[in-house]
């Protein structure tokens, strides 16, 4: 069974407590159809599981079947820049039909972030290290597509739909 490569730490973008007894991480890709449904069954699940399960999320841009994917992923982590990744994320995968360049800036400026900042962060490329490394650690944990799922550091292996994540997570619990 593959395991997740690193651990989870500081540098992780988290919802819920540390002190969780469970531990979610999804690898996943803004532009990736499987992502975009997989998205509302896992805010369902984590929902019911309220604050029993910390939720990670890493990027997995897959650049050759989704070209808007890293700049995608490039302007979430320029959001986590000003303090709104989740907003951000959580945009982003609402409105995955628009990730063009102009689309991405006009997000940043919906959700009161600097978005000339944002611009020139999506221009220089700024934040492409920051995704990389999610990429390679992915790639590390044995992952090769998405959405890509590890429950408390092992792989998830079933299905990522909202009952088969739940009936995993409550088992891990």
């Amino acid at each position: 069974m593959a395991l997740l490569r690193p651990p989870v730490g500081p540098r992780d973008h988290t919802l819920g407590t540390v002190e969780a007894p469970v531990t979610l991480v999804e690898y996943g890709d803004f532009e990736c159809p499987f992502c975009g449904r997989a998205y509302p069954d896992l805010k369902q699940v984590l929902r019911q599981v309220g604050g029993k399960v910390q939720f990670v999320f890493r990027h997995f841009p897959l650049s050759e079947e989704h070209p808007h994917a890293q700049h995608a992923a490039e302007v979430a982590e320029a959001a986590a820049a000003q303090g709104k990744f989740w907003e951000m994320h959580d945009l982003l995968y609402q409105r995955q039909a628009a990730l063009a360049d102009e689309d991405l800036v006009r997000y940043a400026r919906e959700l009161g972030l600097d978005a000339e900042r944002v611009r020139r962060e999506l221009v220089a490329h700024v934040h492409a290290a920051r995704v990389r490394e999610d990429f390679v650690s992915g790639t590390k944990s044995g992952v090769s597509g998405t959405p890509r799922f590890f429950i408390n550091g092992r792989r998830h292996e079933e299905p990522g739909d909202a009952k088969t994540l739940a009936a995993a997570l409550r088992r891990a619990l």
